[in-house]
């Protein structure tokens, strides 16, 4: 934009062919331009109020992608700086209140203004999760996953969340201004109105149909669209986001590298890194990272959520007494719902658990990851713990999330761990193996099913839980430390121990937490409630360097969990182990993740099954069947995820064998 003092006032013979060209203004003193100034690029221009014009030399790439001439055509300008380079044309009614950045294009707009102390959707009071209120965020345009989860689940810390709404304030009242800002590159079209609308550079805004009260956060390497149809009010929609196709958004944040369409109708929610929401609806939902909902009939309501898949039709009630709908909901990281699943709140669900039928009584199963969770005929929940664990559709979730993160640009504000094991979930796996132990000690033979949290286990399925938990325990624990002496084996048994040894900055907690996407120890957790309390931290930025150094911690943290978990389990400790006995856990990983990587492949051909083929071979005979199935679906060898695992397998006895050699000149 052209610098304040290279603006001068309009010449006489200028104010004349302005005039001449149809330009009105209240006081042509009050307009001021830059040069190069070439009159023949403004015409029919209701001047009013104080408005300063860059260069209008050149041309601007429009929303459609064309190059139009700049300049100012047809439209009223109240109170505007323009920058260089800018295009604005047919305006119905006027822009009022706003600094248009170099670069920018708007066209076939209805009215685009700014009142006085516009907040742009910063400090709008979001009743997430329980719309009878108690766990309100604030919205602000730096917030994060992090910061919005502490705020809205930890009301049990009273000081700490007094704190951090003073932080936030601090936030939202920096956003107040009685101008608003279209940044440099935006595109605007075909916008009947945009109200208390601050625009991003390089966003582009085409054929929306209402824009109150928000921030459109973008930049150009990370550039947000927001398309046809669209209704916003009350919202911030972050960088790199999608929203298109006649969303209707309410006081809801969208977050980082999100896409929102296909008709989808969001009130009181908040959507964080990567969340992708078409055609159904949300009320009152924490949409963590990737909360995936792609489906008609689906609504999700006063539930916290993330990494996330929702089948169609999937509903839920908080409604459960009588008081209104004050009852809330957990699914934690990685859970999925079967189409037409149905759960009444309050319920809880433990991480990478798949949900199916209509349940009409709560549980809380997040002692049990992985599980099975359908509902009897009766709306009483079912549970087969651990049966997910091997589960192919597992295996493909923690490869993808990494691959499909949509954020651009150098900040990205959610901290994600995308880990499926971890302290977190081997963790909750350690608990719940206890738990079904202690039920398969004490029930008798006689009994057929036994209660545990609110659900229902069939007795003859504890064992198998306990199995299916140990397998999952045994190959992450034997995995991590394989992995350390790895890095260790060329330099001899000193390297072993050195590699083995827990880092002195490490924190060891039984129990980790997951806070918006992020994984911690507890005591990470406590650490930074008490820099909150004490007021060591104090403003946003401090806060999100905390937060940051929590997650570069990540790895040594874990490591230290390790340590503890490993003794527990094998009853050894790493500190004894010498270089003879690398070998054998190097064996035992062999083993068990050899038959752990065997499961998922058993799991993967069932989708190769006979019974898969069903409808395949229309019109055809038996050998046709056969044949269209081949065309359309392959061969379970010609498979790409097949091959993969089946290379896993090899790359393993590879790498085993590797270590092994090493080791054994090690010794």
């Amino acid at each position: 934009m052209s610098q304040e003092n290279t603006h001068r006032a309009l010449s006489a013979e200028e104010v004349q062919a302005l005039t001449a060209q149809g330009c009105t203004a209240d006081d042509w003193s009050a307009v001021h331009v830059a040069d190069p100034f070439e009159t023949s690029r403004v015409r029919d221009v209701r001047f009013e109020g104080s408005v300063r014009v860059g260069s209008l030399a050149g041309t601007v790439t429009s929303a459609s992608g064309l190059d139009r001439p700049c300049g100012i055509e047809e439209a009223t300008l109240i109170n505007c700086t323009i920058g260089d380079g800018v295009r604005i044309a047919n305006v119905g009614s006027h822009i009022a209140n706003y600094a248009i950045g170099n670069s920018a294009c708007i066209e076939d707009v209805g009215v685009i203004q700014t009142n006085a102390g516009s907040m742009f959707g910063n400090g709008v009071e979001v009743e997430v999760l329980n719309e009878g209120g108690g766990r309100e965020v604030s919205l602000f345009n730096e917030i994060s996953s992090q910061f919005a989860h502490l705020l809205c689940m930890h009301r049990y810390r009273p000081k700490f969340i007094a704190k951090l709404e003073a932080i936030a304030k601090q936030a939202i009242d920096s956003a107040k201004s009685d101008t608003g800002t279209i940044g440099a590159g935006a595109k605007i079209a075909g916008v009947p109105r945009i109200i208390d609308v601050n625009i991003g550079e390089a966003a582009t805004v085409w054929g929306a149909s209402a824009l109150v009260n928000g921030t459109i956060l973008s930049s150009a390497d990370a550039p947000t669209l927001i398309g046809d149809a669209v209704q916003a009010h009350d919202f911030i929609i972050g960088e790199a986001s999608k929203v298109t196709q006649g969303a209707i958004v309410a006081k809801s944040f969208v977050g980082q590298g999100c896409q929102v369409g296909k008709q989808f109708s969001a009130e009181g929610s908040l959507f964080f890194a990567n969340c992708e929401a078409f055609h159904g609806e949300a009320c009152s939902i924490f949409a963590g990272p990737y909360t995936v909902t792609h489906h008609k009939s689906t609504l999700l309501i006063a539930g916290l959520f993330s990494f996330y898949n929702a089948g169609s039709g999937t509903n839920q009630s908080n409604h459960m007494y009588k008081l209104g709908p004050v009852h809330e909901g957990k699914m934690e990281r990685g859970c999925k719902t079967g189409s037409f699943s149905y759960m009444m709140w309050p319920c809880r669900v433990g991480p990478f658990s798949v949900v199916l039928g209509k349940h009409t009584r709560t549980f809380d199963l997040s002692d049990f990851p992985f599980s099975h969770i359908e509902a009897a005929h009766d709306g009483r929940c079912m549970v087969v713990p651990g049966l997910n664990l091997s589960t192919v559709g597992t295996v493909r979730d923690g490869a993808k999330w990494p691959t499909r993160d949509r954020r651009k640009g150098s900040v990205k504000r959610d901290r994600l761990s995308f880990d499926v094991f971890s302290p977190l979930t081997v963790g909750r796996m350690i608990n719940g193996s206890g738990r079904l132990k202690d039920l398969m000690d004490n029930t008798d033979k006689s009994v057929d099913t036994v209660t545990i949290s609110g659900a229902q286990v069939k007795r003859v399925l504890l064992r198998g839980g306990i199995k299916y938990y140990r397998s999952g325990i045994h190959t992450y624990l034997l995995e991590k430390v394989v992995s350390r002496i790895e890095q260790a084996a060329e330099q001899g048994a000193g390297g072993l121990s050195k590699a083995l040894a827990a880092s002195s900055d490490a924190v060891y907690s039984e129990q980790w937490v997951d806070i918006g996407g992020q994984m911690m120890p507890r005591q990470r957790l406590e650490d930074l409630y008490a820099a909150v309390e004490s007021g060591k931290i104090g403003d946003l930025t401090a806060f999100e360097s905390a937060l940051d150094s929590i997650h570069a911690a990540y790895t040594e943290d874990e490591w230290v969990w390790v340590r503890h978990a490993y003794k527990n389990v094998f009853g050894a400790d790493l500190d004894a182990i010498q270089t003879a006995d690398a070998a054998s856990i190097a064996d035992q990983l062999l083993a068990d993740q050899s038959k752990f990587l065997n499961l998922i492949l058993i799991d993967a051909g069932k989708e190769f099954s006979e019974a898969t083929q069903t409808g395949f071979g229309q019109d055809g005979s038996d050998a046709d069947r056969v044949a269209d199935f081949l065309a359309v679906r392959g061969a379970f060898d010609g498979n790409k995820f097949i091959k993969q695992m089946k290379q896993a397998i090899e790359d393993l006895n590879t790498r085993i064998e590797k270590l092994k050699q090493t080791l054994a000149v090690c010794t």
